[in-house]
């Protein structure tokens, strides 16, 4: 008997909506990434982009608990001498509040060609609108 591998035809993509006020960074980001990845679905593939399209919304309102709010702190290299680049917790919600979610999602994801595949499907918005009202999605609750 051979295993079913589903084709690029069989496979259906649906929107999902996450709505992170209020809700732990962490928990919100795992939700995501499996929608993402497509675990949810019966014929989950791990070597197929199985997953489904998501719309996270008020970005700017996510929880984070214990004191990461005061001192974590987001690192990137620019690939320049010297070019470590540092920035508090804080200010980048205060200055761009999706890319927390992001990141917190894209660290979840497989870092391979598959994985930014599956990046390319998420969107994230600092406030309640977003412009994917015509795909119709689907609203999903976090568990607490």
């Amino acid at each position: 008997m051979k295993t079913p591998i589903p084709s690029q035809k069989e496979i259906v993509r649906r929107w999902h909506l996450l709505d992170a006020q209020g809700v732990v960074l962490g928990r919100l980001a795992t939700q995501a990434a499996i929608l993402l990845m497509g675990k949810h679905k019966p014929n989950y593939t791990p070597f197929l982009d199985m997953g489904d399209h998501v719309v996270v919304i008020n970005a700017a309102k996510v929880r984070v608990t214990g004191k990461k709010e005061d001192q974590k702190i987001y690192r990137h290299h620019t690939g320049y001498p010297g070019g470590l680049k540092e920035i508090a917790f804080r200010k980048l919600r205060a200055t761009h509040p999706e890319r927390i979610v992001f990141d917190a999602i894209a660290g979840m994801l497989p870092k391979t060609k598959l994985g930014k595949r599956m990046l390319r499907k998420l969107r994230v918005y600092a406030g309640d609108k977003h412009p994917h009202q015509g795909q119709r999605p689907v609203p999903v609750t976090v568990p607490a």
